[in-house]
């Protein structure tokens, strides 16, 4: 699986692109890269045309000096789609990736025909969610970017997969350890100020699949699961945490499928 660049307005995006047929956009979350999803780009790339980029300051792309929003990040992905001349796509986002689609929709509806967030929430910030935020920055300022991926890697798997697939958590952590602090604090900075998207979901005409973790304790059920249109597709993963790609990789591939067939 060949790593490409492209050279955007603002910085350079490294990215895969694999397959052909429709094309699939997935966006991975804080502290990762295209490499989280590398399982579900071989088994869906057997179909599609998979666009997984690095987002803004994680893995192999680089960061800008302005200041980084939830929705300059989702305008990284429409220059990078645009440089590839690509007009229609489905859109799946990990967490952080999760909140850049909702901007991403927001934006450019038009280019979408169908968007999923995965162990993710339409939902803002609470408060005590933002003091974390900011902690989060502390830590990285003061002791650098492996603390704070060591500090928070762990949090995102189920207990039992923590002790039963610690593979995947050392996996997970060296993706994480290539992350640019500066990358960090800005992403951390865009989470914390993002605003509520959950009329988005209530009132969006796209076809819409929201995946959460059981066991998943960074976004429980009821904030994955916020808006209440009974168009939305709800899946619960039993025996995940927030990291399914990981944790029952086949059974994310086997959602992620259906919902393409769908619509």
């Amino acid at each position: 699986m060949d790593t490409k660049t492209l050279l955007l307005p603002n910085l350079e995006m490294a990215y895969v692109d694999e397959g052909e047929g429709k094309t699939i956009v997935l966006l991975h979350g804080f502290c990762g890269s295209h490499k989280y999803w590398t399982k579900q780009i071989e088994e869906l790339a057997k179909d599609y045309r998979v666009i997984a980029p690095d987002l803004r300051g994680h893995g192999k792309s680089t960061i800008t000096n302005e200041t980084t929003t939830i929705e300059s990040m989702a305008d990284d992905i429409k220059w990078l789609l645009d440089k590839l001349n690509i007009e229609k796509i489905t859109m799946f986002g990990h967490s952080l990736g999760g909140y850049i689609t909702l901007a991403f929709a927001e934006k450019y509806e038009e280019m979408l025909e169908g968007f999923a967030l995965v162990h993710s929430t339409a939902l803002p910030d609470s408060e005590e969610a933002k003091k974390g935020r900011m902690l989060n920055i502390e830590r990285v300022k003061r002791n650098g970017i492996h603390s704070l991926v060591d500090h928070l890697i762990p949090k995102l798997f189920s207990a039992k997969n923590v002790e039963e697939k610690p593979k995947a958590v050392e996996v997970a952590k060296e993706i994480g350890y290539v992350t640019s602090p500066e990358g960090a604090i800005a992403a951390l900075e865009a989470m914390k100020d993002r605003p509520d998207r959950n009329s988005l979901l209530e009132n969006t005409s796209l076809p819409v699949l929201l995946v959460a973790g059981k066991e998943d304790s960074v976004i429980p059920l009821e904030n994955a699961f916020s808006a209440t249109k009974e168009t939305i597709i709800q899946y619960t993963i039993e025996k995940a945490g927030h990291m399914s790609m990981y944790e029952e990789p086949d059974e994310l591939i086997h959602v992620m499928r259906s919902f393409l067939r769908s619509h």
